[in-house]
């Protein structure tokens, strides 16, 4: 179990180095997702508010 723990340990400190490397590209990347995300989703929030405006079967 000691042997997989310090592999773990060892994992992580590689992965968290490779950030070390990297500076603020990964955080420019997650921005650029969460901000693409966001226009979809308001995209999608349109079309559903559209389509419910021209259906009057519908409770509200």
């Amino acid at each position: 179990m000691t042997d997989f723990l310090y592999g773990l340990g060892d994992f992580f400190t590689a992965f968290f180095e490779l950030f070390k490397k990297l500076g603020n590209i990964p955080n420019y990347c997650l921005i650029a997702l969460a901000f693409g995300l966001l226009f979809w989703w308001m995209k999608l929030q349109k079309d559903y508010n559209a389509e419910a405006a021209s259906n009057p079967n519908q409770l509200k």
